[in-house]
């Protein structure tokens, strides 16, 4: 049987449970998820997830919400109201806490509450929690993983770090596996293991020890042999975690501009889905300009109030004002569409040359005001549905 081809967003995630966004930052990506998963609480039902790992407040800023944290919180009626809905499903909101999010990991990983008190109570967990690398992309999948499993939502909608940091989200369950069965693991966690240090290894512990001090010493050693007593709990989960986002429920929007940095950052990242065995399933061309500034007359009638302004001021006569003024006026016109009109060309000529195109693509226009509220969240997001 021949796959279905989606044509539009909403068919899109009307058939998935994960939808990853994923861009440069700048370009929008952010708003475009939020968007997405206001109109899917709009029209397609149920309840929607809009999950960020960035920590900016723009979510809670827009969703008209004072803060947002690790537990999932839900917009409000009153909110969907003042912007002019009543939505089919419920749209709920989330930020990830990653330190939150880390000690809710260790409790239910740990062995026993006497590990569990140990790991949360050591100097070195409790500096570094949550921002150690590889942690927060690996919490992050952790995270959605939780969510997912307990099946309170038909659709989540996750906003991930910029593009390159986004890969990092992909591939920090292997990574954060590697690291817990490593050669490095092992020789951190050898001066608790072992009073007896090697001969190779003792003028190494007796320099750190006077430079670093034999407590701080001590504290790494314990927190990566305490870690270590979760190994099979994070193999597992990390595989666990992998078939989630691998599987056919799962799907990827990579969000850019037409300028060449974010639109480079974008063909990388879907090359690089592409190479690890996954499939963008929309590609959303933001901020494009307007199609009538490739328009042949509009084209033609802004080249002649550049060359023929002053004639065109004359035809006008008096009641337009000083003759000088409005040619001056009608030729700036002319030549502002006109440059415009370049700028137009060369996205259409970019958009053409997308070495990889998904099922999905979408241009959405420049909008004249900035999108601050739950109002312009749906607005985009009409545009997202609707292709127009």
């Amino acid at each position: 049987m021949a796959p279905v081809t989606t044509h539009s967003l909403e068919q899109l995630l009307a058939a998935k449970e994960i939808a990853i966004f994923c861009g440069a930052g700048g370009v929008g990506k952010t708003t475009t998820a939020a968007a997405a998963a206001a109109m899917a609480a709009v029209s397609l039902g149920g309840k929607v997830l809009v999950l960020t790992v960035d920590p900016a407040r723009r979510l809670a800023d827009a969703l008209g919400m004072e803060e947002l944290g690790n537990a999932e919180v839900r917009v409000p009626d009153a909110v969907m109201k003042a912007a002019g809905v009543e939505p089919r499903g419920e749209l709920w909101a989330a930020m990830l806490d990653a330190k939150q999010s880390w000690d809710e990991l260790v409790r239910r990983h740990a062995p026993n509450p006497t590990t569990v008190k140990r790991i949360l109570d050591n100097p070195l967990y409790q500096n570094i929690s949550g921002r150690f690398a590889q942690g927060n992309e690996y919490i992050a999948m952790e995270r959605l993983y939780e969510i997912h499993r307990t099946g309170v939502y038909d659709l989540i909608v996750v906003d991930t770090p910029p593009t390159r940091h986004a890969l990092d989200f992909l591939e920090a369950p292997d990574r954060m596996a590697d690291f817990f069965s490593s050669r490095l693991l092992r020789w951190l966690t050898a001066p608790a293991r072992s009073r007896m240090l090697s001969l190779a290894s003792r003028p190494f512990y007796q320099v750190a020890d006077r430079i670093l001090g034999s407590q701080f010493l001590q504290d790494i050693a314990e927190f990566f042999l305490l870690f270590q007593t979760m190994f099979e709990g994070f193999v597992e989960r990390s595989q666990a975690v992998k078939r989630l986002v691998y599987g056919r429920r799962t799907t990827f929007v990579v969000v850019t501009a037409l300028e060449a940095t974010p639109l480079r950052e974008a063909e990388f990242f879907m090359a690089a889905l592409v190479k690890l065995g996954l499939h963008p399933g929309a590609l959303v061309l933001n901020k494009v300009l307007p199609e009538y500034l490739l328009d042949p007359g509009a084209t033609r009638v802004a080249e002649r109030l550049r060359a023929d302004g002053a004639a065109l001021a004359a035809e006008l006569g008096s009641d337009a004002g000083e003759p000088a003024a409005v040619t001056r006026v009608l030729r700036e016109v002319g030549e502002s569409f006109l440059n415009f009109g370049v700028v137009a060309k060369r996205e259409a000529e970019q958009r053409a040359e997308l070495s990889t195109r998904p099922d999905v693509v979408l241009a959405v226009p420049f909008f004249e005001t900035d999108i601050y509220d739950l109002a312009g969240l749906l607005r985009l997001g009409r545009v997202l549905w609707t292709g127009s």
